[in-house]
């Protein structure tokens, strides 16, 4: 059994999702796990399929059917298991400003960690106008981590970008 990880991307409209799966389905695919979304107007996702060998050539090119409607990428994907780090969630809040992520990712990449999720959204500032910026981050960390040299650089940069972010062991 073949995996193919999909990464899909159109104009958002009704149906983009089971016009996807109905081709996934009629080549002998099934749908394993996906993050979608709608942004800024556009569908995008990814999607990771696992398809019988012989029919990965065949399922990879009616999924470029879709042009009409989406652009799909299918890359070979693993069926190998990832990291078995200990995993870190930080939940960030603050006033949303340019260059948050950047300056989160950079601290994490420092360290060595391995971004495995990272959500973010924007939401308007309750009584105080403006724009909130909030994310959550799930990250594996290498066993060569020093922790607690990680938490103060992350407590440091929240300082510095005012940002509130807390940490813990995700489950």
């Amino acid at each position: 059994m073949a995996h193919l990880v999909l990464t899909l991307i159109g104009d958002d409209r009704a149906g983009l999702v089971a016009a996807t799966a109905d081709v996934i389905t009629a080549h002998g695919g099934n749908w394993e796990r996906s993050q979608l979304a709608e942004l800024a107007g556009m569908f995008a996702g990814v999607v990771e399929v696992s398809v019988p060998d012989e029919r990965v050539a065949e399922l990879t090119a009616s999924l470029g059917e879709l042009d009409g409607l989406l652009k799909v990428v299918a890359r070979p994907g693993t069926t190998e298991p990832g990291v078995a780090w200990p995993e870190l969630r930080a939940n960030l809040v603050g006033n949303d400003r340019p260059g948050i992520v950047r300056e989160v990712s950079a601290v994490l990449a420092r360290h060595g960690l391995n971004i495995e999720t990272l959500d973010t959204h924007t939401v308007d500032a309750p009584m105080g106008g403006g724009r909130l910026f909030e994310a959550e981050v799930v990250a594996r960390v290498p066993p060569s981590a020093d922790v607690s040299a990680l938490r103060a650089d992350l407590e440091r940069l929240a300082a510095e970008i005012l940002v509130d972010i807390t940490l813990g062991a995700a489950n």
